[in-house]
């Protein structure tokens, strides 16, 4: 295994830990993941756009500060994704759509971004989307089809398929994604990673979303521990959305908590309303029990949750409507 592989296998945590000891540089782990994303990004495409120049620079500003013990803020020097929904100052946010002009201007961070710049991290790409993000598998006119790290063959899952599978590959720990109905959740069980799909208001957005509610913002990592890391960067207030939460108590303080004393209700099929393959099934409940043994009290319930299909399409169908009203013919025609 040579040394790029080896960094490109880090968690954001270790890769901070590594910085504080000397045992490597952000510069180092940066251009250790730039030359992953350039020997996988051919056969997956996982990014709409590289910021190779900008992210080395960063990456240097990043080392001066570790190597005068001055870190700023949470992920100095960590590689992060961030899916091509969000606005970041000097990229173009194309939306996976050939209806957006890519000329800008650029000028403005949605707030999640905001908060990484904050904190050091370094900007590493955009990740692709299907157009407008409207679609659980991740392809588009714009940048064609993103696949399965795992198997060429199939999908990685949408909307959030280009950061699900730049995640998995190393190509950096870190990316941050949206979810109206999975497009977070899908692509991480597709690409064996975790993600995570937070109370709406958890992390602020701007500019809304045409989906409304139903869309936020969530971070996709390798594991818990530094998606809740990730989490406690990206939730920090910002004054453009209305509908932010409160400051929560930071996620990573309470990961040694265990949970011991906790309930935790167990539904294997909603009363039979959803089919699951057994070993999905039996999998499962392996899962269920080793929550039992380390103390959680387990309740097995079947509650009435009947199918939300319609009401969600109704909201997100509107949603899609309200994004396309603006279009001209022409526009319409790029679709």
């Amino acid at each position: 295994m040579t040394e790029s592989m080896f960094l490109t296998d880090l968690t954001a945590r270790q890769l901070l830990a590594g910085y504080e000891k000397g045992d490597f540089s952000p510069v180092d782990v940066a251009r250790a993941t730039l030359d992953r994303i350039e020997a996988v990004e051919p056969l997956v495409n996982a990014f709409v756009r590289v910021n190779a120049d900008e992210a080395l620079a960063a990456a240097e500003a990043s080392t001066t500060r570790w190597r005068a013990k001055k870190p700023q803020g949470l992920l100095d020097g960590v590689p992060v994704s961030v899916k091509d929904i969000f606005l970041q100052r000097g990229a173009p946010t194309l939306r996976g759509s050939r209806t957006v002009d890519p000329a800008g201007p650029w000028t403005e961070d949605a707030p999640a971004v905001a908060r990484l710049r904050e904190n050091g991290a370094v900007l590493i790409g955009k990740t692709t989307t299907p157009e407008f993000g409207w679609k659980g598998v991740t392809d588009s006119p714009l940048s064609g089809v993103t696949r399965n790290p795992y198997d060429l063959s199939r999908t990685a899952g949408g909307s959030s398929g280009g950061s699900a599978a730049a995640v998995a590959l190393g190509a950096g720990p870190l990316s941050i994604g949206t979810d109206g109905g999975g497009s977070v959740r899908i692509p991480a069980s597709f690409c064996g990673i975790f993600a995570l799909k937070p109370t709406y208001g958890r992390i602020p957005l701007y500019p809304s979303s045409p989906f409304g509610t139903l869309a936020h913002a969530g971070p996709m990592t390798r594991d818990a521990a530094d998606a809740a890391l990730l989490l406690d960067v990206i939730s920090g207030p910002d004054w453009r959305d209305w509908s932010q939460l409160a400051p929560a108590r930071a996620l990573r303080a309470g990961l040694g908590e265990g949970v011991a004393g906790l309930r935790i209700g167990f539904s294997p099929s909603f009363g039979g309303q959803v089919a699951v393959r057994p070993d999905v099934a039996a999998a499962v409940r392996r899962g269920v029990g080793r929550l039992a043994e380390l103390g959680a009290f387990i309740e097995e319930a079947d509650p009435d949750i009947s199918d939300p299909v319609e009401a969600f399409h109704t909201l997100w169908f509107t949603g899609a409507a309200r994004v396309t009203q603006p279009l001209g013919e022409e526009q319409r025609a790029l679709l």
